[in-house]
């Protein structure tokens, strides 16, 4: 019973009312069919018509189809208690290549099998993608989507990938996809598509030869003399195009993963390195590689402690502040003396270097990047002026440094005990906050 807890068995799904279950059971047929047969031309045709039959049914029929494949596509925990217990016995290489055969899910080399169609790999990416988005609600299918994640993080590993430059004289089918994907700050049309093209700004994309005109995930850079405080300026479509020659600094303002699909697959970190030695070899002049980033869980985080009967952040100050917040125009200058925002930057500071789960930050941006090894460098008052960025963040945003020679060291540094790796501004912010805590309560 524990091992099979370990490999995730779930109760028999009940059966969803008022489909037609012959349709999934015919795929599911066609599924073991394919398994059963060998390679070759016909194995490739099977796997095409079941693809096709599985995108004809309907949404109630594909989770059907779902179910059946968690049921009947798993691993027996017989068979792999008695080739565990013949290893430990016996450890041979025989017997060890026998555990793997049998601890292996069956829909592992079903998934292999399907990828021989046409088009076999965008099929699956898509289905795991539809399978995502029901895993809320229907937590049995996650097996699924572990099978497809294992499979896809090999087949799109670092090897198969190649990055483009994208400009304005890419396919307009990659162009219009730009659009429709970024997710961080949203492309109002052409015009402002152009504008983030220009001279002195960079986007560049992962694509892989399953899916050529797709990107897989892309990173927009602006070229500038400095570290950006304020994103509104970069995403003006009417600014000033700058000399890209007179720039000492590449921000990083927006990353979008544009395959859902792919979730998980971890492509981002590799996509900043790359890019970073693309820009040193082009851009020479260029020595400052840093982000302008979102703190998507700032906001969420100081509600929570808002709504504490204790908190160590809490004080009359932040619930001014909070309240400010929710005025119409709430980030306009004469309202917010220095110490009140001060007092807010300190509990943002403290919120990333300090609020954890698991040894990692709370906040999902921080983590992506500490774990790449960059440094958190400076938090910025009124840098996000959009609705978003006031709801997510109180305009706040943070400034990630990437300093090739250190990412490494940072990196294991986070590795090893979860530390957060802060600018010496960064550290005195959130000791404000300590000391203040401290104050009141000798007070």
């Amino acid at each position: 019973m524990e091992l099979a807890r370990i490999l995730r068995f779930r109760p028999r799904p009940a059966k969803v009312v008022g489909i037609d279950s012959s349709r999934p059971q015919k795929v599911v047929a066609l599924c073991r069919k394919l398994l059963s047969d060998g390679g070759g031309v016909a194995a490739a045709r099977l796997a095409a018509d079941i693809l096709r039959e599985y995108q004809a049914l309907d949404k109630a029929s594909q989770l059907s189809f779902f179910d059946l494949l968690v049921r009947e596509f798993s691993p027996d925990p017989n068979d792999i208690g008695a080739a565990a217990d013949t290893y430990r016995n016996s450890p041979s290489p025989e017997n060890l290549r026998k555990l793997q055969r049998v601890v292996e899910p069956p829909r592992q080399e079903l998934f292999r099998r399907l990828n021989m169609a046409p088009n076999g790999t965008r099929a699956l990416v898509e289905l795991r993608r539809q399978v995502l988005s029901e895993l809320a609600g229907r937590p049995e299918l996650e097996p699924i989507a572990a099978d497809l994640g294992h499979l896809l993080a090999s087949w799109f590993n670092s090897g198969f990938l190649t990055l483009q430059r994208i400009d304005w004289r890419s396919p307009a089918a990659i162009l219009e996809k730009l659009i429709a994907y970024e997710a961080v700050h949203q492309i109002q049309g052409w015009q402002d598509l152009r504008r983030r093209l220009e001279a002195d700004r960079r986007c560049y994309a992962f694509f892989h030869s399953a899916l050529p005109d797709e990107p897989l995930i892309f990173i927009e850079v602006a070229l500038t003399r400095g570290i950006s405080a304020r994103v509104q300026p970069l995403l003006d479509p009417n600014s000033t195009v700058d000399d890209p020659e007179a720039a000492d600094s590449a921000i990083f303002y927006s990353i979008t993963n544009c395959q859902q699909g792919l979730r998980g697959v971890p492509f981002g970190s590799l996509l900043i390195k790359q890019v970073v030695e693309d820009l040193k070899s082009n851009l020479p002049r260029v020595k400052i590689y840093a982000t302008l980033s979102p703190i998507p869980g700032f906001r969420k985080w100081l509600n929570k402690e808002l709504a504490a009967k204790e908190s160590f952040v809490v004080d009359p100050e932040i619930r001014k502040a909070v309240a400010l917040l929710e005025e119409p125009d709430p980030l306009r200058d004469d309202k917010w003396p220095q110490d009140l925002r001060d007092r807010l930057i300190s509990a943002c500071a403290f919120y990333l270097m300090h609020e954890k789960r698991d040894n990692e930050p709370l906040d999902s941006v921080a983590r992506f990047h500490l774990k790449n090894g960059a440094r958190l460098e400076r938090i910025n008052w009124m840098a996000d002026t959009s609705p978003a960025g006031i709801a997510q963040a109180a305009g706040l945003m943070a400034n990630y440094v990437y300093e090739p020679d250190d990412l490494q060291r940072n990196h294991e540094r986070y590795s090893r005990s979860g530390e957060v790796v802060a600018s010496g501004r960064i550290e005195r912010a959130a000791r404000r906050l300590v000391h203040g805590h401290r104050e009141r309560k000798q007070s």
